[in-house]
């Protein structure tokens, strides 16, 4: 083995990103709320990005030309003037907010703190978790101090459906606190039920049944027997099997199990509370005279343009005071963020349209006209890569006349039909869905049947386990499930 320092030379392909095009790619992956958010720190980070101001309407220019050239152009340099010192002040505070050796300072009461104020008012809480719900019970009950950090921790001990997976005997041991038994844990339980909800600290969905049943007084032996030994049978749907064991008629366990399908099977669901995610749509279809248009909703994303103050502050600058090379490293940033904005909007309205061009169908006759779709073939007509594709659809939706669907859910995959034409899977999903909608809920339609139906009436040919995946896909319970009595 010879030892040493050598030179090769070799040829290789490397694919190297500059900042640009991976500010770039993260621009076109954002919707448009978080894209708005990233607009606005993007404002207030760099001074020398501004929105641009509105057109003046022709009217109001017509009556400005008829002013004296004098008095514009007096204007014009008191214009320049305070914006310069304006822009000066404005790199003062920026050195002083966010300079290395300085720390953040309130900014003036310019009227623009108001407004971030009332917005901040205006923006929904966060939603509260179930201990968080559960522990401002606690004000409800006279416990003393140990009681209350042990029933935290046995508040913490359970899940998200208020269930309490571990035995008392498990968390008594678990709990920090010293000498804390089963006994005095199920005492803490049984106060906690009373202000919360009868069932809360269940170990499974039995128990959580039988403590309703107790609590609401409900007197139904059968009812009781239903849940202690036949709970897999009213899952499957089994009515002739508890019949036969529990020797009453079918009528008197169908009246047992309303009251039982009354009971709460999840004790902690109502006292968690999960906001609703906003949509807000990044393309919007409309139909005018009998023709689809495909838009970008605009209103968000705001036009932006650099302040012109930064060529006369490149002018004024002294050499070597730093100021030169400060201004222009934000102006190439800001340059660059305005270019990856345009961009985006360009990419994704390209895109968008080639979709929907594609899926007039749908646009026509809702889901049953979707025409499968791969993302390579809009990327093919588009001229860009397919990464480029699944990043601009990523988490982005289109409002369409047949309603808000995400962007993805137009590519889909297809098969072929016996009477020509190609059916897609979200279509074949909703004929599904409408031929057990359509069935006689006391015979109701296997999987092989449903295969034999959309074969005979749709020319769908498909296979039994294609169909259960859909079905399962759609939450439909089987044809056993789905009988009634």
């Amino acid at each position: 083995m010879k030892l040493g320092l050598h030179q090769n030379v070799r040829m290789e392909q490397r694919l190297v990103q500059s900042p640009q095009m991976i500010q770039a790619m993260q621009i076109l992956q954002l919707p448009a709320l978080e894209l708005e958010g990233r607009i606005e720190q993007e404002l207030t980070e760099n001074p020398f990005l501004e929105l641009a101001e509105n057109e003046t309407p022709e009217s109001d220019s017509e009556r400005r030309d008829e002013a004296a050239p004098e008095k514009r152009d007096r204007e014009k340099n008191d214009a320049e003037s305070s914006g310069v010192e304006s822009m000066l002040e404005e790199l003062e505070r920026y050195e002083r907010d966010f300079g290395e050796s300085s720390s953040p300072r309130p900014a003036p009461d310019d009227g623009e703190g108001d407004r971030k104020y009332e917005a901040m008012k205006n923006t929904p809480a966060s939603g509260s978790t179930l201990a968080e719900a559960v522990i401002e019970q606690l004000a409800f009950l006279d416990f003393d101090e140990r009681a209350r950090e042990v029933a935290e921790f046995l508040i913490y001990s359970l899940d998200g459906r208020g269930y309490l997976q571990e035995s008392l005997e498990d968390v008594a041991a678990g709990c920090p606190l010293g000498g804390v038994t089963p006994a005095e844990l199920d005492g803490i339980l049984a106060e906690l039920r009373r202000v919360t909800h009868p069932a809360l600290g269940a170990t499974g969905l039995a128990e959580a049944l039988l403590l309703q049943l107790e609590a609401l007084e409900f007197h139904d032996p059968l009812a009781h027997t239903l849940v202690e030994h036949h709970l897999d049978d009213i899952v499957t749907n089994r009515l002739p099997r508890i019949a036969k064991a529990t020797g009453h008629p079918i009528e008197d366990i169908k009246a047992a199990l309303e009251t039982i399908r009354s009971l709460d099977p999840s004790p902690g669901a109502e006292f968690g509370e999960e906001l609703a995610a906003v949509i807000v749509p990044d393309v919007v279809v409309e139909e005018v005279d009998g023709q689809y248009e495909v838009r970008l909703t605009r209103q968000r994303t705001r036009e932006l343009t650099l302040n012109p103050m930064y060529k006369r502050l490149l002018r004024e600058a002294r050499k070597g005071d730093g100021v030169q090379e400060w201004v222009k490293k934000r102006v190439e940033s800001a340059r660059w963020f305005i270019d990856a904005i345009q961009q985006r909007q360009s990419t994704l309205q390209r895109i968008a349209t080639v979709i929907f061009d594609r899926q007039r169908g749908f646009l026509d006759r809702g889901v049953r006209g979707l025409a499968p779709l791969r993302m390579q073939e809009v990327a093919d007509e588009v001229g860009v890569h397919i990464s480029t594709v699944s990043r601009a659809v990523s988490g982005k939706h289109a409002q369409t006349p047949r309603g808000i669907y995400p962007l993805k859910f137009f590519f889909t995959g297809g098969t072929p039909r016996s009477t020509g034409g190609v059916a897609s899977q979200a279509s074949i999903k909703q004929r599904i869905a409408e031929l057990v909608e359509q069935e006689d809920s006391a015979h109701p339609l296997s999987d092989d049947q449903l295969a034999a139906k959309l074969k005979e009436l749709d020319g769908i040919a498909i296979a039994r386990r294609t169909v259960t995946k859909y079905r399962k896909a759609l939450e439909i319970p089987s044809s056993s499930q789905r009988k009634s009595f």
